[in-house]
């Protein structure tokens, strides 16, 4: 198993950190007194030091013991108290109880937890992860009798319980419910847990395990997708099949057959890169202008294209004014291609945009996830920023039903189709498949085309061997 140890970042709600004298404390600390007998009485910690001193400790026993192990050593520490046992970590515990702060409380209980979920996760243990996210709402009858420690920490295990922080990290185990009861935002969870991942407010454990989760859902996705599209065009084994990672049906081959149509000098990362050397050095007033005809370029509809080369320019003329006459450059690139995601998906206040409302309810969606994807394709670090807007999106919607949500669903399907066949590791190709005049142009239908899919491999150096 791989231990993830992130004791060097750890900080408490007032970003507090140690000095080294009372870090290097800390670990004498830890090393001296994690051994000692029930007979060690009187407070031994201050309050920084016993969140460090939990946190240290599940870090020591989850790279030396096995999950079980720990699961039960989690359990007997904050769900189920042993009074019989009376470690040193659980007087850490009661340091933090005895202060009477809850939110000190929640910190170290939040970051306990997710250095359990990032190192199960790195092991693929994630069936422990699916436990521990069970047990956390066991034991919370307040009607049984308990001591006054204990009923304090009972309480403040209820509201973590009921707030936003358990939900979040349900997001984690949601691929393991039972798929006819989930909601229908937990398909989508890649772009919840992206949105956990860069909130600063959070702790470094839990925004390194929504990364590392986000991203391993991304390549799920991308890597079932390919197996979709190969084996459901094979005339050889058709029991063998791979399932539909979307919920498009068998829309979704004639979906990627009509974006891989556009190919060749004009292709979508053509443009971009195109796009990008002709205003090479035009300040950036002239970009602006210029951004908005690459983002209109090309629509079939052009009175849909009008009415957003209408309204983006009444949004984007006056952002970043002050730049107007100086010569644009890659951060306010950055800045600007996050303000065109919001004009296209949600609004600072977390509400869909009225360019957001007229594109995905219009039958307009394919229209929307292309003009996205020309934005990430001019700066790829936005797409962080767009899967930020998303979960805002999903956010703002997941208290209504799937059947009320279905053409946001809809869309968020045909997004995530569109931006993972420009992925950097996967390559799709639509191929012509007629013998007879290849060349010449026909209907797009599935009974000329046949869709294939490879990773891409870094090219080979090539050697020069003349002298």
């Amino acid at each position: 198993m791989t231990l993830i140890d992130f004791s060097h970042q750890f900080t408490t709600k007032h970003n507090q950190v140690p000095n080294q004298a009372s870090t290097k404390s800390l670990a004498k600390d830890y090393d001296s007194q994690k051994n000692l007998n029930s007979t060690t009485s009187g407070q031994i910690f201050s309050l920084i030091q016993a969140q460090e001193f939990i946190c240290h400790f599940f870090l020591d026993i989850i790279k030396q013991s096995a999950p079980e192990s720990v699961l039960n050593q989690f359990k007997h520490l904050f769900i189920e108290p042993t009074v019989a046992i009376n470690s040193t970590h659980r007087k850490a515990l009661e340091v933090i109880i005895a202060a009477d702060q809850e939110e000190d409380f929640i910190n170290t209980f939040k970051r306990s937890i997710y250095i359990l979920v990032n190192n199960w996760s790195a092991a693929r243990s994630y069936q422990y992860i699916q436990n521990l996210v069970e047990l956390l709402p066991q034991g919370l009858d307040t009607k049984v009798p308990a001591a006054p420690m204990l009923r304090r920490l009972k309480l403040w295990r209820i509201n973590f319980v009921n707030s936003q922080d358990y939900q979040e990290l349900k997001v984690f185990v949601s691929k393991y419910d039972n798929s006819e009861q989930r909601h229908w935002s937990h398909r989508y969870s890649s772009y919840l847990l992206v949105s956990q991942a860069v909130d600063t407010e959070k702790p470094v454990e839990q925004r390194e395990a929504a990364r590392t989760r986000s991203d391993q859902l991304k390549e799920q996705f991308k890597f079932q997708l390919a197996m979709y599209t190969a084996r459901s065009q094979s005339m050889v084994v058709k029991e063998n099949t791979s399932a539909n990672p979307t919920v498009l049906g068998d829309e979704v081959l004639r979906l990627i057959q009509k974006i891989l149509v556009k190919r060749g000098s004009f292709s979508y990362a053509n443009l971009a890169n195109i796009f990008l050397k002709q205003t090479h050095g035009t300040n950036y007033k002239s970009f602006k202008q210029s951004l908005i005809k690459y983002l209109v370029f090309s629509l079939d509809n052009q009175g849909l294209a009008e009415i957003l080369k209408t309204q983006l320019t009444e949004q984007m003329t006056h952002i970043y004014e002050n730049y107007d006459e100086e010569i644009w450059d890659n951060n306010i690139l950055l800045r600007t291609c996050n303000r065109v995601i919001e004009y296209l998906t949600v609004t600072s206040q977390g509400e869909p945009s009225p360019l957001f409302m007229l594109l995905a309810t219009q039958r307009n969606t394919l229209t929307l996830a292309i003009l996205l994807l020309k934005i990430v394709l001019l700066c790829r670090p936005t797409y962080t920023h767009l899967e930020c807007c998303l979960a805002k999106l999903i956010q703002y919607y997941e208290s209504q039903t799937e059947s009320e949500c279905d053409w946001l669903i809809r869309f968020l399907e045909i997004l995530r189709v569109t931006l993972t066949i420009y992925a950097d590791n996967v390559q799709y190709n639509l191929v012509n498949m007629l013998k007879e005049n290849p060349t010449s142009p026909v209907k797009l239908d599935p009974s000329y085309y046949r869709i294939f899919s490879q990773e891409r491999r870094k090219p080979v150096p090539v050697v020069d061997v003349t002298e």
